[in-house]
């Protein structure tokens, strides 16, 4: 809900227009596509090869993201476009 101007209420405060963001996930795949992964994310990824998913658990935030990553890379990259 906008906020109404006054300054008492549930929707206090000055009144402003809200930007429109552009999506962001094309920008997370760009810079994942130039940067590579972050040292601790090569080695869940090690981790998760060689089948030391328990371990892989400290890491949990990222180990979704990984077993991903590793799924690509064993079909080939066959979800990805090549130039």
């Amino acid at each position: 809900m906008p906020n109404t101007g006054l300054f008492v209420g549930l929707n206090k405060g000055h009144i402003v227009t809200k930007k429109k963001l552009a999506p962001l996930h094309f920008v997370g795949n760009l810079i994942r596509e130039v940067a590579g992964f972050a040292p601790y994310e090569k080695r869940i990824t090690e981790l998760l090869k060689v089948g030391k998913d328990k371990r892989a658990l400290k890491g949990k935030k990222k180990r979704e993201e990984m077993s991903g990553v590793l799924r690509k890379m064993r079909s080939g990259g066959a979800g990805e476009k090549k130039k």
